[in-house]
């Protein structure tokens, strides 16, 4: 198909474009011009831009088409070219547990329940605080940018921390404070992590624009229906997203069944789930009703297909969500779980596991895999109104896809080649809010080896500890 060159442009650009006489006088002024050889908006219906465009002033995208058009528009002191390269939204990652990037290759190869009571659990008692979350989220959020990943959802301890190194970094994020039954770092049980993650949405909600505070009641396994309760109705009353385990694997089916006598999903929907902005990580083992009761919620799954596979907890049914019409966004998961934060390994996943253990190749197309990580993503992430897609008005996270070496050679079909031949080391630029965290591959929001010096420094405690047991 013949691609078409769309210019999305405000009323008073189009027209300035029917001008007979546009003088350099008449142009809107712009902070920056970035260019691609494919510009992919991801707005619904929209084709791809040929040598195409976006123009942004004060964190924002003001405008979005052929490059000779925006040249014409728009004057710029900065210009990032865009020969060899795809422009198109930044990445979403629906949810992680960043500071776990320290816990990568720690335990692996073990049963989910296994993999948390004996390893992860006790490790978190011992070694999480403050220092541990700030190293570790500021490695994590170097393979984030580095990556193409310009927003994310998290949940875990410290989220104080945690958002002030995204602040630092320059990405956006949604920051969940992790509530539990049992005993976790810094905390005694429920009644103090619940206290605590309230605390920490009403000190952050409207500090940072580029930070939405949630609460992340952990599980149902791991928290009661009461509690449940009280977290989603605290939400509702702050007006912020929950983000949760949801479904992840059969033992937590057979528990939550056995004591509820219903799936996950029905006893969350019970509580208020389906009619708020809840972040549903993993939903691997949705009933039909299940799905149906997703339909036209509140709520979007995140589907973590490496996490998933790699824990042995299974493989969502995301190709009949979709067909419902479920929002389905995608996620990497903690890195000790994964053991990395790179999209680009979920998205080609997403359009491949769901082909294989269907026996139908029409199943989680590219189109559909690059969507739960860009639009979708964004959607499920509560960021549907302000990222996601290149449309004028949103604010300008954006990432640069270099497609200028024999890999990519020949190009008939640029989506196929970005979830089918893209890597995570493709990308070359990284924006959020129009600043530019990262050019021609280096990242420039963050100390490289000062934060490989902490890292290390934590590491060596681990490893004598590992020796230990």
């Amino acid at each position: 198909m013949i691609d078409r060159i769309p210019v999305i442009i405000s009323a008073f650009l189009l027209a300035l474009m029917a001008s007979p006489m546009l003088t350099a006088q008449d142009q809107s002024p712009a902070d920056l011009i970035v260019g691609g050889d494919y510009v992919l908006t991801m707005e619904p219906g929209a084709e791809r831009i040929k040598n195409g465009a976006v123009a942004i002033r004060d964190g924002k995208i003001v405008g979005v088409g052929a490059l000779a058009d925006i040249r014409r528009l728009f004057s710029a002191q900065q210009h990032i070219a865009g020969d060899g390269k795809v422009l198109m939204p930044g990445l979403v990652n629906g949810h992680t547990h960043s500071s776990m990037v320290l816990f990568r290759g720690m335990a692996d190869d073990l049963p989910l329940m296994t993999w948390l009571q004996e390893y992860i659990f006790p490790m978190e008692g011992r070694y999480v605080d403050p220092a541990l979350v700030e190293a570790g989220t500021r490695l994590a959020c170097w393979e984030m940018i580095r990556s193409g990943t310009t927003s994310f959802v998290d949940m875990y301890f410290y989220p104080d921390v945690i958002s002030d190194v995204v602040v630092a970094c320059g990405l956006r994020a949604v920051v969940a404070a992790p509530m539990i039954d049992f005993p976790s770092p810094g905390f005694s049980g429920w009644d103090d992590s619940f206290a605590a993650g309230v605390d920490f949405v009403r000190r952050w909600k409207g500090k940072h624009p580029r930070i939405t505070p949630a609460l992340a009641p952990h599980a149902p396994y791991t928290v009661s229906r009461d509690h449940l309760q009280a977290a989603f109705a605290k939400a509702r009353e702050l007006d912020v997203p929950v983000s949760i385990h949801v479904a992840e694997d059969q033992a937590e089916i057979k528990t939550v069944g056995d004591q509820y006598g219903m799936s996950s999903i029905e006893l969350l929907a019970g509580l208020g789930m389906l009619d708020q902005r809840t972040i549903a990580a993993h939903v691997v083992w949705p009933t039909n009703a299940d799905i149906t009761r997703l339909v036209g919620s509140s709520s979007s799954p995140i589907h973590n297909p490496t996490s998933n596979m790699k824990t042995g907890a299974g493989i969502s049914p995301v190709a009949k969500m979709l067909a419902a019409g479920v929002n389905v966004g995608l996620g990497t998961d903690g890195a000790a779980s994964n053991n990395d934060l790179n999209l680009w390994q979920e998205m080609r996943l997403a359009a491949l596991i769901h082909k294989g253990a269907g026996t139908d190749p029409t199943l989680v197309t590219a189109n559909q895999a690059l969507d739960m990580t860009t639009r979708m993503g964004a959607i499920a992430a509560g960021f549907g109104e302000t990222t996601g897609a290149l449309i004028p008005g949103r604010q300008a996270d954006m990432i640069q896809v270099s497609i200028d070496d024999p890999r990519f050679d020949p190009l008939y079909n640029i989506v196929s080649h970005l979830v089918y031949v893209a890597t995570a080391g493709d990308v070359v630029t990284s924006i959020v809010d129009g600043k530019i965290l990262m050019e021609n591959g280096e990242v420039t929001t963050i100390d490289i080896a000062a934060m490989r010096s902490d890292v290390e420094a934590i590491a060596q405690k681990i490893r004598q500890d590992l020796k230990k047991h």
